[in-house]
C-alpha cells in the first residue's frame, strides 16, 4: 500500500471532494470497502481495465496531519494480458494511474517520485 501526499497548500477534500466517484470514474464501480492500517478504503473488485486485477484506494487520515491518498494497484501478469490480446490496455492502465494520482494529489509523476525518494532517504539508518 502506497501513501501519497497532497501538493503543498492542497487537501484531499479539495482535490477530490467525492473520492469514491473519482475512483469509479477512473477504474470502475466500487464493490466494497476494506480496512488497512485503521483506514476504511474503497475496493474496485472488477476494474474496467483488464490489466488491473483489483484496486484498493481511499483516504488515510492521521490526527494532526493532512490526509494522504492510500492506494494499492494489483496488476495481472503482463504476459497473460498480452496473450489475451490486451496489449493496448497496459498503456491505458499507466495513463489511468497517473491521471488519477495527478487529479487527487495535485502532483505529477516526477514530483511523486522525488517525494518518495526523499522519504526513503529520511528513513535510512545512520551509519
Amino acid at each position: 500500500m502506497k501513501q501519497y501526499k497532497m501538493r503543498r497548500g492542497e487537501t484531499l477534500d479539495e482535490n477530490a471532494p467525492d473520492l469514491k466517484a473519482t475512483i469509479e470514474g477512473y477504474f470502475g464501480p466500487v464493490t466494497g470497502t476494506e480496512e488497512h492500517d485503521g483506514h476504511e478504503l474503497y475496493v474496485v473488485g472488477d476494474p474496467d481495465n483488464p490489466v488491473f486485477e483489483r484496486i484498493v484506494a481511499g483516504a488515510a487520515t492521521f490526527s494532526g496531519k493532512k490526509d494522504q491518498l492510500a492506494v494499492h494497484f494489483e496488476e495481472r501478469d503482463a504476459a497473460e494480458v498480452i496473450a489475451e490480446g490486451n496489449a493496448d490496455a497496459a498503456q491505458d492502465a499507466v495513463s489511468a494511474k497517473n491521471d488519477f494520482l495527478l487529479e487527487v494529489t495535485g502532483r505529477d509523476a516526477k514530483s511523486r517520485r522525488e517525494s518518495m525518494k526523499r522519504a526513503v532517504e529520511d528513513d535510512a539508518p545512520d551509519v
